[in-house]
């Protein structure tokens, strides 16, 4: 498989437009985490109770799940500056009963959160030294994750900002993704999913972007917009608006991490 799409550098600090992929300013990761917090500042109790596009979760699930995250990507930029191993989460069941507890608060402390965990976020990037960029970490609970490189964090936490800001259900959707989120993270999709054995075959047609090819003789072709196509393969759409040849054959997916 060759993978042809724009590459997009992974970074050195945040603040900087072009370390995870973005076109603003004021970087991508603050921009993201402006635009969630904005919109979930409009959310009353009703709405955070409402269930979200994650099985299980209602919108307060998500926004907690959120904040938690800030916390735990700064504890692995911690160790990245520190060299000293600092976990995202102690354990699975300590994250979800952290994350069960804080979505039952109110929906101002839920918005709080995301703020407070959000700068608590840039300060551990602003203290980062250069050398700690490439110091390797592990994510996951219990450091139980693939070695990664410090920068790497930056991204992580930005694909959790766009792809649950999707999951709240209020509106903001693919469409709304930063073209350079699209590309980064469809590229690391295809790559990732084409050393799967578990995801059918298929070819998939990028509109302006050229083919993907799954799998050796793949006898379904799926095409369409970059960002349609990849909420599809994240288990973020039906695919309803892709093409697919033959018609009605769309492949079941299995879950995206």
């Amino acid at each position: 498989m060759t993978t042809r799409f724009e590459h997009v550098p992974t970074v050195n600090a945040e603040p900087m437009s072009h370390d995870s992929g973005g076109d603003s300013p004021a970087g991508p990761v603050t921009a993201a985490t402006e635009r969630l917090i904005a919109t979930a500042a409009t959310l009353d109790d009703a709405d955070l109770a409402a269930s979200s596009l994650c099985p299980g979760w209602t919108r307060a699930h998500v926004l907690t799940h959120v904040a938690r995250n800030a916390d735990g990507c700064a504890n692995l930029l911690a160790w990245a500056r520190t060299g000293r191993e600092n976990p995202m989460y102690a354990s699975r069941e300590s994250r979800a009963a952290d994350i069960e507890a804080g979505a039952r608060r109110p929906a101002a402390d839920i918005v709080d959160d995301l703020r407070i965990t959000a700068d608590r976020f840039v300060r551990a990037v602003m203290e980062m030294p250069d050398d700690g960029w490439e110091r390797q970490v592990r994510g996951g609970p219990a450091a139980s994750g693939d070695p990664l490189p410090g920068r790497r964090v930056l991204w992580l936490r930005l694909r959790e900002l766009e792809v649950h800001h999707v999951d709240l259900g209020t509106g903001y959707g693919p469409a709304d993704w930063p073209a350079a989120f699209v590309r980064r993270a469809l590229d690391e999709t295809v790559r990732a999913f084409g050393r799967r054995e578990d995801v059918p075959a298929l070819t998939l047609e990028i509109d302006d972007a050229g083919v993907e090819h799954l799998g050796a003789e793949a006898p379904v072709t799926v095409g369409g917009d970059p960002a349609e196509l990849l909420s599809w393969l994240i288990g973020r759409s039906d695919g309803a608006a892709l093409r697919v040849q033959p018609a009605d054959r769309l492949p079941a997916l299995p879950s995206w991490l």
